[in-house]
């Protein structure tokens, strides 16, 4: 009888994964959406390309909306008043409103980010909002844009230099914050338009 060995078989010294040689820091096993496999493969890429943009500026803490979020709406009161509240009774109210469908056009391709730092508080993007982001919008000139420069996360307003080439703008009056100007060696995408914002004040 002869004898065959399997050379497949076997745990072989030295295999698998090196620890830190990819993200240098613990790691967990996780499920995720096949569908945001793509935005999870890059936002790791971005991970790990390091921070030439100032860390506090980046934007944090990406947020999908709840799948299948119930359908539930508030009064929205016609009233306009400079202080106080309207009163509530049923003639002010003009109509019901679901935030979910007031800040989500597309679902399934729209995702919050935390807004850190202050390069954008002329937009009315403060530290700790969430900005809400739709890939499937396109981009125009003007926009509030997530773009990805070199790997790395920014929220700012996108334009154009004279000769088309991108050109993406702070919006904060104090002088702090230059452009970022868009060459041709850089790498560049913008990632999503940014349709609107929530905070909370307590």
């Amino acid at each position: 009888m002869t004898t065959r060995s399997n050379s497949h078989g076997g745990r072989r010294p030295g295999a698998g994964r090196k620890k830190g040689t990819v993200i240098k820091e613990p790691t967990t096993v996780m499920r995720i959406p096949e569908s945001q496999k793509p935005v999870i493969a890059d936002f790791l890429a971005a991970y790990r390309r390091g921070q030439s943009i100032p860390q506090q500026e980046q934007p944090s803490v990406f947020e999908r909306p709840a799948v299948v979020p119930a359908k539930r709406d508030w009064p929205l009161f016609g009233t306009k008043v400079a202080a106080g509240f309207p009163s509530p009774a049923d003639e002010h109210v003009e109509r019901r409103l679901d935030p979910n469908e007031f800040l989500i056009d597309d679902e399934e391709a729209t995702f919050f980010v935390t807004i850190q730092g202050y390069s954008m508080i002329d937009s009315g993007l403060l530290p700790g909002d969430k900005a809400v982001v739709d890939r499937s919008k396109n981009a125009h000139v003007g926009d509030i844009v997530l773009a990805v420069v070199d790997g790395e996360f920014t929220i700012k307003l996108l334009a154009k230099t004279p000769q088309g080439r991108p050109r993406l703008l702070p919006a904060n009056q104090s002088g702090e914050y230059r452009p970022i100007e868009i060459k041709e060696e850089m790498q560049f995408e913008i990632w999503g338009v940014v349709t609107g914002s929530f905070r909370r004040f307590k």
